[in-house]
């Protein structure tokens, strides 16, 4: 099996996810410069900024990096341009199809990695010419489907021929021997790395997320048909309490207004929307991104790796 790393060349078969508000320039040159794929993630920007953050982040590295396009932004179509004109080597995708892109990425040399969270979906965007797809189970912080990984990536794997990245429920080299065994070409962090040094989230956030046991978090808007998993707080029980009494759409858009914002950068933890995974629970301490990087992959990918020499 050939790791995401050989061909994305990269150190370790890691990529960082592209968590809305968190993932800006400086962090995602970070997590390249650790070894991984740092990724900038589009959500909570503007095409403006975005251009900003690509440029920040070829400022401070080196090495490969990429953009995460939400597809449902309002803007998705300035992004899918600004890609293209900054020379972004690699993009994933989320919450949509981005086939009307796809033409456009690949005459420019990028490549094009989605978020999918069903088999159907991967085999999909494979025949519209997707490199490759990271296959996310539910156990992941941020929007999610149904299926957890352990059911998904073998499912996906299956599904396509194309190279599968597992992300969801990764935190430690025993889930990522795990994915390796099902299939996975590598895989996609996001959780873990709110534990980590150069993480800009506010300290307040990292330490709900280090006092967190493995039950702690929750999913909105599971009953409207948008279901994401944050850390139980004040804001998210009284979302589901009302979710489940059958309030509207304003009423409950009314919670999380700004909520992410008020989490990354306030450190409201109290009202604040603190997206967090399942693995939240394993996490004990701040650690340099490279050191989460290393043990991750430590006694699992081969000293032979063209991508570690």
């Amino acid at each position: 099996m050939k790791y995401i790393s050989e061909i994305l060349g990269i150190h370790y078969p890691i990529l960082q996810g592209g968590m809305a508000n968190i993932a800006n320039g400086t962090f995602a040159a970070a997590c390249s410069n650790a070894g991984g794929l740092g990724i900038i993630g589009t959500g909570g920007m503007d095409a403006d900024q975005l251009q900003k953050e690509i440029r920040i982040c070829r400022s401070l590295t080196t090495h490969p990096f990429g953009v995460n396009i939400m597809l449902m932004h309002p803007q998705a179509d300035l992004f899918a341009q600004i890609v293209i004109s900054e020379h972004v080597p690699v993009v994933t995708t989320g919450a949509g199809n981005p086939g009307k892109y796809m033409e456009r990425f690949k005459k420019s040399g990028i490549y094009v990695i989605p978020v999918v969270a069903a088999p159907i979906l991967a085999k999909h965007l494979e025949d519209c010419g997707a490199d490759a797809v990271i296959a996310e189970g539910c156990e992941s912080g941020g929007h999610i489907g149904e299926m957890t990984t352990m059911t998904l990536l073998p499912q996906v794997c299956d599904a396509v021929s194309i190279p599968v990245i597992a992300a969801g429920g990764i935190a430690d080299k025993r889930q990522m021997a795990a994915v390796l065994a099902l299939g996975a070409c590598g895989v996609q962090v996001g959780t873990c790395l709110l534990a980590s040094c150069e993480c800009p989230v506010h300290e307040n956030y990292k330490a709900a997320v280090l006092k967190a046991k493995g039950s702690d978090t929750i999913v909105t808007g599971r009953i409207g048909g948008t279901p994401v998993r944050v850390l139980k707080n004040r804001m998210s029980r009284e979302y589901v309490r009302q979710e489940k009494a059958g309030a509207d759409k304003e009423t409950l858009e009314r919670f999380t207004l700004g909520s992410l914002r008020r989490a990354v950068f306030d450190g409201d933890t109290d009202t604040g929307s603190l997206m967090a995974g399942q693995t939240c629970g394993q996490l004990t301490k701040i650690r340099p991104v490279a050191d989460i990087f290393a043990d991750l992959c430590q006694d699992l990918i081969p000293e032979s790796d063209p991508s570690r020499e």
